[in-house]
């Protein structure tokens, strides 16, 4: 493709999109999971018959887990001040990434998810919402939160809540970009442990990032921070002590104590991950072209990578990876966080540590590596859904190890109901669209 036929494809999702929601008015819906044989059914699940499970909840709070779905349900939970690239548009306007988010947690985990979109900036009162919905829900997962509340909220929830809480743009990001990293660098024949890391942006996401690459192996010293205002370093006066998080990074990290902006930090580095803004030109080909030989580009902006991936490779990148599912070598949350929870609500974790992320991010880079490593193939996609529930399995069994799960299964017994969950959601979504329940979309 010429680079006029590239953009055309990049902007097609969009085009679409806005065609489409209105069209469904919505993504996902409410469907029942037990039968109705005749109206007698009732009786069984309303009144009277009801009332014989909700008693033996009362006397054992733990049987909540077998007499309903709370160990399926999950919710997503954001206040819209970090939607995507769009910055602080609100909680209405989150709703379709809310919505899409629990389009992906069912068809790709099998996850029952639900969109709780809060009309509050209030960190503490966004807190307390949270933990009010633990009766209810097997899981939260945080979204689109601005930074730096994102990080007291998700500390707070994760030390106060009795059942587990991550914040997907720190956590879920964190794990598919170490994956990805950990096949890229086998790619270019390149150590974590040696290599120089430029990192774009200092939101919630390279912050979570920067804390799985040192439990994988990366030296401090040889990573290289920018935000907004330049590269972070022990000479800046200029962050406020509310970013505790930007502060420790900048006395942990960035032993040669460069100064500068973007391209300063990308200088004779072999990696650069960038989560930052929208692009493109937010990173320029002439400073890809300074990076070292055979070097890795991650530009991971939503919807627009701070780079064209074509424009990255044309300067010299080796391996070039973007957020979006249109370009090879999607490094995207998706391929995270529907398998992570499936894993985690099977033996009902009570949080989700990192090294359950190194665990996960472990597993998708070796499903990946199976198949053959290819500049342009990295990690899965979402088409291969047998991914899935291995790395469902691996999370789930690095929290039986860490004795944070509530049931200790085998490896056998949480890959089959995995296997088992993840299959019956598709399947459902197929008969749906065969019948004709779910409408197919106009042909254009």
């Amino acid at each position: 493709m010429n680079k006029d036929e590239l953009l055309a494809k990049a902007q097609k999702p969009a085009r679409d999109a806005m065609k489409l929601h209105p069209f469904y008015q919505g993504k996902i819906e409410v469907a029942l999971k037990a039968a109705v044989r005749d109206y007698g059914d009732f009786a069984i699940w309303y009144t009277p018959g009801v009332a014989a499970p909700c008693k033996a909840i009362h006397n054992d709070v733990q049987e909540v887990y077998r007499h309903t779905n709370k160990a399926n349900f999950v919710a997503v939970v954001s206040d819209g001040t970090r939607v995507l690239g769009l910055g602080d548009i609100g909680p209405e306007a989150s709703l379709p990434v809310m919505e899409g988010k629990a389009l992906l947690f069912k068809y790709l985990g099998g996850v029952d998810a639900f969109p709780i979109c809060v009309d509050t900036k209030d960190p503490d009162e966004l807190i307390n919402v949270v933990k009010l919905l633990q009766p209810s829900f097997g899981g939260i997962n945080l979204e689109d939160i601005a930074n730096p509340k994102c990080f007291y909220i998700l500390d707070r929830l994760r030390a106060e809540c009795h059942i587990p809480v991550w914040h997907d743009d720190q956590q879920g990001t964190a794990c598919v970009t170490v994956a990805g990293l950990i096949n890229a660098l086998k790619i270019v024949g390149k150590k974590l442990s040696e290599v120089k890391i430029a990192m774009i942006g200092a939101g919630a996401a390279n912050v979570a990032t920067i804390r799985l690459l040192l439990a994988a192996g990366a030296v401090a010293g040889n990573i290289i921070m920018c935000d907004s205002k330049g590269i972070l370093h022990r000479g800046r006066d200029d962050i406020p002590e509310t970013y505790r998080e930007k502060r420790g990074i900048m006395q942990q990290t960035n032993a040669e104590q460069r100064a500068g902006g973007i391209a300063e930090a990308m200088e004779d580095t072999d990696v650069v991950i960038a989560l930052s803004r929208p692009g493109p030109d937010t990173i320029k080909k002439e400073w890809v072209s300074a990076m070292a030989e055979d070097a890795i580009v991650f530009a991971c902006a939503n919807p627009i990578p701070e780079i064209w991936p074509w424009e990255a490779k044309e300067a010299g990148a080796a391996v070039v990876s973007t957020g979006r599912s249109d370009f090879p070598n999607q490094v995207n949350n998706s391929m995270g966080f529907p398998a992570i929870f499936r894993g985690v609500l099977d033996v009902q974790a009570r949080t989700i540590t990192d090294t359950m992320c190194i665990a996960a991010a472990e597993e998708l880079a070796a499903c990946a590596a199976e198949r053959g490593l290819y500049p342009d193939k990295i990690l899965p996609t979402m088409d291969e859904w047998e991914v899935f529930p291995r790395v469902a399995t691996a999370t789930a069994l690095q929290a039986v190890k860490e004795k944070v799960a509530r049931l200790e299964l085998s490896r056998e017994v949480i890959y089959r109901l995995a296997v088992e969950k993840i299959g019956r959601a598709q399947q459902q979504t197929r008969v749906l669209m065969d019948s004709g329940t779910i409408s197919m979309p106009p042909e254009e």
